[in-house]
C-alpha cells in the first residue's frame, strides 16, 4: 500500500475502503452462487425454458456489476468531498 498523501488519516479511510469492497465482493458471490443453485436446476428439470435461463442470468449478471459499481460512485462522493476541504 502507498499512501499518497501526506494525512494518515486517509489511511483509515482507505481500510473502510477495504472493508466496504470486501462486502460487496462477498454478496455478489452469494447472489451468483444462489442464482445458479436454484437456476441450474430448475432448467435441467425442464421449468425454465433455455431463453428464460438466458434472460436471468443476463439479469443475474446486470445485477453484480451494478452493485460492485456502488463503490465507484462512493468513491467519487469521497473525492467530492475531500475537493470541498
Amino acid at each position: 500500500m502507498v499512501l499518497l498523501t501526506g494525512h494518515l488519516s486517509d489511511l483509515t479511510r482507505l481500510v473502510e475502503f477495504a472493508r466496504r469492497t470486501l462486502r460487496i465482493v462477498k454478496q455478489n458471490l452469494g447472489w451468483a452462487i444462489g442464482y445458479n443453485v436454484v437456476a441450474i436446476p430448475l432448467a435441467m428439470a425442464g421449468h425454465i425454458t433455455p431463453w428464460m435461463a438466458a434472460i436471468g442470468m443476463s439479469a443475474s449478471s446486470l445485477l453484480v456489476v451494478g452493485n460492485a459499481l456502488r463503490l465507484t460512485y462512493e468513491r467519487r462522493a469521497h473525492r467530492m468531498l475531500l475537493a470541498g476541504d
